[in-house]
């Protein structure tokens, strides 16, 4: 029996996982890594196959979930540096409202769990950003990296140990353990994730639960280590499915689960650098690190028992939608002092409607790689879908891709649409033109002032 009443605020969980690509569920498309529990979530709500991170890589692709805003608009992109490192000395700024911060407004209870990315130091972390709690590593799991005998941090990636990446694992604004035991971080997540479920099952509350993996190095716990045909990658993924499944449970056990919107995604396209220890990006082309489809198409499931209306959905969304959508469900008013670059997609969920969004910028770093108007991306840059390394070059001849019918990205189609490739120049041109400079936050370094930043 369910606790919600008619007109009841719902909760919200996000779960967001590092590094994983679009093919790498079971739902969309592995072939050997299991994932029973997000595929019931995908056929039980809404599985969207155009979705998108607003960022190719973690810092900027986390500011743009959690404030539905493009990260040039608040600093946390750069050209000289790819993401926080722990000698950044910035951070997401205190003038941006969170999703948390959005949500407290109204008396939810707010929780942080895992990796944050946003800034390490005190002013910037989860604590003051609107939420409760925080419990996590503060960046990536491979940060704080260990220097090996002979140089190869390539092994250190491969067959990794604990003691290599000296990690801290954080409770609000203090270090707990260091190096954080990686091995287990996954389920002490998920325990964390189900006690503040629990503790605030009878209020509104807001989670988000953002695992520190697939990110190179992997870890697993002794319960999934060596149990799937995928190897050591499939593992990982398999106990972030359990943990996904986990959440759910919960959510049933109490009885919240019927006024409880779940919603599954991934900051950014695979590692592929790793060989096997990266993911997949499916059917698309690129992978982290790119623009391409690979690196900013994500798996998204939206979950949300008789509410989300089961589907498939094929319109375009992204996580730059979050914000806006959860303030609209909860009834919560935004500030109107600045631009958000996401729709509310509530009439999608509950109602099957089509996808306000028609539009996507694809950022790379500060430069707009690409851009996207219905079913065609005009590209402006190319580089090594691989990612890395970066080798960014400006097009001569600039490409149009239909993705409706060439998802892979294979056949270029800008001579046969011409009025197409100049719509999509157009929009992008209107859109820069509302994009005011800020001060960058990804380029001083603790110590330094920021003309002394070094790429």
């Amino acid at each position: 029996m369910t606790r919600a009443e008619p007109g009841e605020k719902p909760n919200f969980v996000i779960i967001f996982a590092d590094d994983m690509g679009y093919g790498d569920l079971g739902v969309y498309g592995h072939p050997t890594i299991k994932t029973p529990n997000l595929d019931k979530m995908a056929y039980e709500g809404q599985k969207w196959t155009n979705f998108y991170v607003a960022a190719n890589v973690c810092t900027p692709s986390r500011a743009c979930l959690l404030t539905g805003r493009y990260a040039v608009r608040n600093g946390m992109t750069s050209n000289k540096r790819w993401v926080l490192f722990p000698d950044s000395d910035g951070g997401l700024p205190q003038t941006e409202i969170t999703i948390a911060k959005a949500l407290k407004s109204a008396g939810y209870a707010t929780a942080a769990v895992g990796k944050w990315h946003l800034g390490h130091l005190p002013q910037y972390l989860p604590t003051s950003h609107g939420f409760d709690s925080y419990f996590g590593i503060p960046y990536s799991n491979d940060m704080d990296r260990v220097s090996v005998e002979g140089g190869d941090s390539r092994k250190v990636f491969m067959d990794p140990k604990i003691e290599n990446f000296n990690v801290p694992l954080m409770r609000n604004e203090e270090i707990v353990e260091r190096p954080a035991d990686q091995n287990t971080i996954t389920k002490r997540y998920t325990e964390e994730a189900v006690n503040f479920i629990t503790d605030n099952k009878d209020k509104p509350f807001f989670l988000y639960l953002a695992h520190n993996l697939p990110h190179v190095p992997l870890f697993t716990s002794d319960e999934f280590r060596g149990t799937s045909e995928r190897g050591l990658y499939g593992d990982v993924i398999e106990e972030i499915d359990w943990s996904a499944g986990q959440i759910v449970e919960t959510l049933k056990k109490l009885g919240i689960d019927k006024n409880t919107l779940v919603v599954f995604t991934s900051d950014n396209g695979p590692w592929v650098l790793f060989n096997s220890h990266g993911g997949s990006s499916g059917s698309l082309y690129g992978a982290k690190g790119t623009s391409y489809e690979g690196g900013q198409r994500e798996p998204a499931i939206f979950w949300w028992p008789g509410t989300v209306k089961p589907n498939v959905v094929s319109g375009i969304g992204s996580t730059l939608d979050i914000l806006p959508t959860f303030a609209a469900l909860a009834g919560v008013g935004l500030p109107q002092d600045r631009t958000y670059d996401g729709y509310d997609l509530s009439p999608v969920l509950k109602a099957g409607a089509s996808s306000p969004r028609n539009e996507m910028i694809y950022y790379h770093q500060e430069r707009i790689f690409a851009a996207r108007k219905g079913d065609y991306k005009l590209y402006f840059y190319k580089n090594n879908p691989a990612g890395y390394p970066e080798k960014l070059e400006k097009l001569t001849k600039y490409q149009l891709f239909n993705l409706s019918v060439d998802p892979s990205e294979k056949y270029d189609v800008i001579e046969e649409n011409p009025q197409m490739a100049k719509e999509i120049e157009e929009m992008v041109a209107k859109h820069e033109a509302g994009v005011e400079p800020v001060l960058n936050q990804l380029e001083k370094r603790i110590g330094e002032s920021l003309s002394s930043e070094s790429k």
